[in-house]
């Protein structure tokens, strides 16, 4: 299998971007939101997104097959290191090495842009994103309880971080504008 990673185009993967997220938003409680995006709107949504962070799509046998990308962790200023992170993979192609072949790929560009911490929020339970998060080397840090109300229940929110930088010693480097490959 080989997957190709690239930066999404906002016109033209936006609508398999949906495709592949309206299951999330529609049937079940991975998503909190409550009506599935249009394309137009998500197209917004990529476009607003790469002017600071990566949004990267993996296609597989000429398909879009999953995406990921980056947003802000936090709105304050001394947040700006930290960013939180999401993947989706169409059905299709679950267990078939695209989340970890996105995540990685994420990974790389985020650390090229000296961002420090990336966060993943993961409704509970979900073994299977648990598992992906945890073998790329994110750790569990918190549970927020009952934090959101979706298909008929309370749900709760993990949060796992990831390390993308060393600490070092004094205020790091500001982040970087994405690259758009």
């Amino acid at each position: 299998m080989s997957v190709t990673i690239r930066s999404a185009d906002s016109d033209r993967d936006a609508a398999a971007c949906v495709a592949i997220y309206a299951p999330y938003v529609e049937a079940g409680a991975t998503s909190f939101e409550q009506e599935v995006p249009t394309p137009a709107e998500f197209g917004r949504r990529i476009a607003a997104a790469q002017e600071t962070y990566p949004w990267l799509v993996a296609e597989l046998d000429g398909e879009i097959a999953g995406y990921t990308y980056a947003c802000p962790h936090r709105r304050r200023p001394a947040y700006r290191w930290a960013v939180e992170v999401s993947v989706y993979v169409g059905a299709e192609r679950r267990r078939q090495g695209v989340g970890r072949a996105l995540y990685t790929a994420l990974a790389a560009r985020l650390r090229a842009q000296r961002f420090h911490v990336a966060c993943a929020g993961i409704t509970l339970p979900n073994e299977a994103s648990v598992a992906l998060h945890e073998g790329l080397g994110f750790i569990p840090v918190g549970v927020y309880r009952r934090i959101g109300w979706k298909d008929g229940a309370w749900r709760d929110v993990g949060w796992w971080q990831l390390e993308l930088q060393p600490p070092g010693e004094g205020k790091p480097p500001e982040p970087l504008p994405p690259e758009r490959t």
